[in-house]
C-alpha cells in the first residue's frame, strides 16, 4: 500500500500529528453541523430545514466520506478499500440527498414569499455545487462497477475523481461559509462566535486538501 510505505518513510512525529489533525477535523465537522442545527431548530419553519440539510450534507457527510480514506484517522481504516469506496459513495449519495432537500426548502419557501430564487452568490454557488455533487456521484459509478469502465484507466479515472472531488470539497465549504454571511447566521450569534464558526469549514477544507493531495503525489513517487 502506498499509504504504508509513505509512514515507514517518515518520522514519527508527522504521522502523529496527521492523525490529531484528523481526528481534530471529524469532531469538528461534528460540532459545526450540531452548532447548526441547534441553532436553526429544523422543523420550526419552512426555511429552518434550509441549513440543517445543507450543512448535514457538506459539512458532514461529504468530510467523512473523504475521511474514510485517510491513513491516519479513517473510522474504517482495516476494511479493504474497496469497501471504503461502496461506503464512500454511499455517503456521497446521502450527501446529494441532502443537498437537494436544502435546495428545495429554500426555493419553496422564497416562492411562499414572493422572494426572487438565487440572486446572491451564496445562491449561485450553492446551486452549482449541488449540481456538481450530483455529478461527481453519478461520474464514480464505474470505480465501483468495474465493468463500466472499458476502454477507460482506472489508474486514471481515481485520479480525476480525487482531483474534481476536492474541487467539489472547496465548492461546499465556499458555499458554507457564504451561508455564515447571510442575514439569517449575522443575526444569530455575536462577532466572535461568528469568526469561531467560520473556521470549522476552513480548517476542515485545509485537512481534506492535504489529504488528497498527498495521495496524489505520494502514488507518483512511488510509481515513478
Amino acid at each position: 500500500m502506498v499509504h504504508s510505505k509513505e509512514s515507514d518513510s517518515e518520522p514519527r512525529i508527522y504521522g502523529f500529528t496527521r492523525t490529531a489533525s484528523t481526528v481534530v477535523t471529524h469532531v469538528t465537522c461534528i460540532v459545526f453541523t450540531v452548532f447548526i442545527t441547534v441553532l436553526c431548530r429544523p422543523g420550526s419553519s419552512l426555511f429552518s430545514w434550509h441549513p440543517f440539510f445543507m450543512t448535514l450534507a457538506f459539512s458532514f457527510l461529504m468530510t467523512e466520506a473523504i475521511l474514510l480514506f485517510s491513513p491516519h484517522g479513517s473510522p474504517i481504516k482495516k476494511l479493504p478499500h474497496k469497501t471504503k469506496g461502496r461506503v464512500h459513495w454511499i455517503l456521497q449519495c446521502l450527501c446529494v440527498s441532502c443537498a437537494v432537500l436544502g435546495v428545495a426548502a429554500i426555493s419553496y419557501n422564497k416562492h411562499l414569499n414572493g422572494k426572487p430564487h438565487f440572486t446572491s452568490w451564496h445562491g449561485l454557488l450553492g446551486l452549482l455545487t449541488v449540481c456538481v455533487v450530483g455529478l461527481q456521484s453519478l461520474a464514480a459509478v464505474p470505480l465501483i462497477y468495474h465493468s463500466l469502465a472499458k476502454g477507460w484507466s482506472l489508474a486514471k479515472l481515481k485520479r480525476y475523481h480525487a482531483a474534481s472531488g476536492l474541487v467539489t470539497y472547496l465548492l461546499g465549504s465556499a458555499s458554507l461559509l457564504l451561508g455564515l454571511s447571510s442575514a439569517w447566521f449575522t443575526a444569530s450569534v455575536r462577532e466572535y462566535t461568528w469568526y469561531l464558526t467560520a473556521l470549522c469549514p476552513a480548517l476542515t477544507a485545509l485537512v481534506v486538501m492535504n489529504q488528497v493531495t498527498r495521495a496524489y503525489m505520494a502514488k507518483k513517487r512511488f510509481q515513478s
